[in-house]
């Protein structure tokens, strides 16, 4: 989720606080500064497309994985443009499986923005992923992006077997505003999937948290971006729905055990934090792991920092441990 990109080069400058960063999260950062994008539209175009670049340039090497297979889930009346991935060494004709959902506030986000990052997790994981290209807003505003991520784990679920899946190995990962989709779809499905994993949670739209209000400029995001997102996502009348707000949910009962990984400078570090109180104070089994100096969208910056790998690994341990656990 790294749209409306704003970075800052040596220090995090607030009124109460002043934070230097690593030498590795400065270079990152003026790096995102350099990005240009010539043949933007209009803003929300070159937000993505900014988004699409930065991705590009600091994901590091694409991993070599088995297969991507192609596909188009089909759902009430039109095609889900999704992909399968499947990783090296399977030895088991039975594969665990997750769905991954990507981040980018809603309105950006592609196959081109994380395919550098599923390729290690299906590797690291030794599971086959399922990436769905849901649609986006301000086109298509809530519930749109949800019910394709909806129907396509569904999907998942019912031809688990036919693609040499089991169908009681299913876990998700969401990345920014793909784990608040992740969120919404297991409440949905409830003890269906094995895990979530909730990477930098975009939870709230009030954008009113004291991580917001000392990050409101960056680094990477803003804070008159992300209304401007959140906006385009929602409607009024549905700012009060907690499938589309996750902070909002009252009931986390049949959540599956779930991970959640943090920022330290990160505005949805604070927002991240409450949904990870509020789960446990549900029952919710629920491990954090935050990284401390990284900045938002971290995971995409493997070329530059050896957390991102260290995520996946952190990811790995996670969903192989919630794979060997019986229902």
């Amino acid at each position: 989720m790294i749209t409306g990109i704003v970075s800052c080069k040596n220090s995090i400058n607030t009124k109460k606080i002043t934070m230097q960063l690593t030498p590795e999260i400065s270079k990152v950062l003026n790096h995102l500064e350099k990005i240009e994008v010539f043949d933007g539209q209009d803003p929300l175009d070159i937000s993505r497309k900014n988004y699409e670049t930065m991705t590009f340039q600091l994901s590091g090497r694409k991993e070599s994985i088995a297969m991507i297979e192609e596909l188009n889930i089909a759902s009430e009346g039109r095609q889900i443009p999704a992909r399968l991935y499947r990783p090296n060494g399977k030895t088991v004709s039975k594969s665990p499986a997750i769905v991954y959902i990507h981040g980018g506030w809603f309105i950006s986000g592609s196959y081109e923005t994380h395919d550098a990052i599923v390729r290690k997790l299906a590797n690291a994981t030794g599971a086959d992923i399922l990436f769905t290209d849901y649609r986006l807003a301000p086109e298509h505003p809530f519930p749109a992006g949800l019910d394709d991520c909806m129907a396509a784990t569904k999907w998942l679920l019912d031809h688990a077997e036919s693609l040499g899946i089991d169908p009681h190995q299913i876990g998700v990962i969401g990345d920014s505003a793909g784990a608040a989709l992740a969120v919404s779809v297991t409440q949905q499905l409830k003890n269906q999937l094995k895990f979530q994993v909730l990477i930098y949670p975009a939870a709230d739209s009030s954008l009113n948290t004291k991580s917001w209000e000392t990050y409101a400029k960056g680094p990477v995001l803003n804070k008159e971006w992300g209304k401007q997102a959140w906006n385009w996502y929602i409607t009024e009348k549905d700012r009060e729905n907690p499938l589309a707000v996750p902070i909002l949910i009252k009931d986390f009962k049949n959540t599956p055990p779930t991970l959640i990984l943090l920022a330290e400078h990160d505005p949805l570090h604070d927002e991240g934090e409450q949904l990870t109180l509020n789960m446990k104070n549900a029952g919710v089994s629920v491990q954090t792991k935050m990284y401390k100096d990284m900045v938002h969208g971290f995971m995409h910056m493997g070329s530059l920092l050896q957390e991102a790998q260290s995520a996946v690994d952190t990811i790995a341990v996670f969903t192989d441990k919630n794979f060997k656990t019986k229902k």
